[in-house]
């Protein structure tokens, strides 16, 4: 099947490049150059394991193809929409402007028969608004929603084999029928293997999306919430997270006390969701989301609190080593990343910063270009006075107490994702506190 890929971030280049590699002819659409540039020689623009082998398996193989032309999109006849939806400058509402300029653009090389599929995270009510405009320009053309729920570390496998697939297509029957045809020649290899199918509204299929995050977020926020209480009352976080964990209604994922969530997606889309409840007049409804998205943001300041107590009470002039920046590991990301907002915060005491990840420095640089970044672990922890832990990546999880304490000036660490033995620290002589836990 012929497809165009309009957009090619995180999501459009991941997409395009999976749907090649199961056999269909793809080509992906971006303005920018640099990126396309990139791309087309097989080179990703981001770090994501996996991607960098499919891109060059599948442009090889003559199916993948980019271009910083719309117009390249008039052969293919089924369209995805993969831009960004970032938070609206001074608000928290979606910005639609990509969305609306990629359809716009791509409306004069529609015919009749193609399908444009909607990938991006919106507010709900956009995709009727869209599916207007497609028929409205092209009669005979239509538009279908097709939320993804990609993990970052992960997406080329979530996007091969999915753990679900939602379309939101039209509520005319006969054009339901022909849109889920479509897509279910798009997606033939996952539905062969028996992957969930939802096939629904509009309305639903923008929900879907939007809704797991908010409950992915609520449940991050919510053990965050009890770290709090555990860090008074002496309550051990961890046990207390895998006792309430093998209860099947609850699930012990996403329970573990730490520093927040971050990334591009989760806090924003939270906040976009509840700016749309209160332009539908529902803002009640989830006026719980505020104190969701609190709780995450007051972890950050925990951590910045608990470092200048285990510094007596001063971070000016003191030797900091943060291993991690990047929001989660396996990844390069370091939109709304805790670690980098507690880096900077640490910095803006006036420690001295050693900062480190090993896939997020040149992204971090450019954003922060005042921070100091090194190498490795060992170049960040030698001398310091204290050592974070902010990011999960295994290398800095599988740290020997024992190699460390000859490099820094004091032994302490904070363990800001609760993934080191705190036994074997504090037995090796080491300070040793971690969220949620006294």
């Amino acid at each position: 099947m012929k497809m165009s890929v309009v957009g090619c971030g995180y999501l459009g280049a991941v997409h395009a490049a999976a749907m090649a590699e199961l056999g269909h002819e793809v080509i992906g659409i971006d303005v920018d150059e640099r990126k396309i540039a990139a791309l087309a020689v097989g080179e990703a623009p981001f770090f994501e394991p996996g991607l960098p082998e499919i891109l060059t398996s599948a442009s090889s193989s003559g199916r993948l193809t980019f271009s910083t032309s719309m117009s390249a999109a008039a052969e293919a006849t089924v369209h995805f929409i993969a831009v960004g939806t970032p938070q609206k400058p001074g608000s928290y509402s979606a910005d639609m402007t990509f969305v609306d300029a990629a359809l716009d653009a791509l409306l004069p090389y529609l015919k009749a028969g193609d399908l444009v599929v909607g990938k991006s995270t919106v507010p709900v009510g956009t995709a009727a608004r869209l599916a207007a405009k497609v028929r409205a320009a092209v009669p005979g053309a239509d538009l279908a929603w097709n939320p993804e729920f990609l993990r970052e570390g992960f997406a080329v496998k979530d996007t091969i084999s999915p753990d679900r697939l939602v379309y939101g297509v039209s509520d005319d029957p006969k054009t339901a029928q022909w849109s889920q045809a479509v897509l279910d020649e798009v997606y033939a290899t996952a539905l062969s293997e028996d992957t969930p199918l939802v096939v629904t509204d509009y309305a639903t299929a923008e929900l879907v999306k939007v809704s797991a995050n908010a409950f992915l977020a609520t449940k991050i926020s919510f053990i965050n919430a009890i770290a709090e209480i555990a860090e008074v009352t002496g309550a051990n976080i961890t046990e207390l997270a895998d006792a309430i964990g093998f209860d099947a209604r609850i699930g012990r994922r996403f329970l573990n006390a730490g520093i927040g969530f971050g990334g591009g997606c989760l806090p924003k889309d939270i906040r976009a969701f509840g700016a749309r409840a209160e332009e539908l007049g529902r803002g009640e409804s989830l006026a719980f989301l505020k104190e969701i998205d609190a709780i995450n943001l007051r972890r950050r300041q925990r951590v910045v609190d608990l470092v200048v107590e285990m510094l007596d009470g001063q971070a000016f002039d003191k030797k900091v080593a943060v291993l991690g920046l990047a929001f989660k590991p396996d990844s390069d990301d370091i939109r709304d990343s805790p670690a980098l907002d507690i880096t900077v915060q640490l910095h803006g005491l006036g420690a001295i910063v050693s900062a480190t990840d090993p896939e997020a420095i040149q992204n971090a640089q450019g954003k922060h270009p005042q921070l100091h970044f090194v190498a490795d672990a060992t170049e960040a922890v030698r001398d310091a006075d204290i050592v974070l832990l902010l990011t999960e990546w295994r290398e800095y999880r599988d740290l020997v107490p024992e190699d460390l304490a000859d490099l820094v000036a004091d032994k302490k660490i904070v363990d800001g994702r609760n993934v080191l033995d705190s036994r074997v620290w504090r037995e090796a002589g080491w300070d040793y506190k971690a969220m949620g836990r006294p």
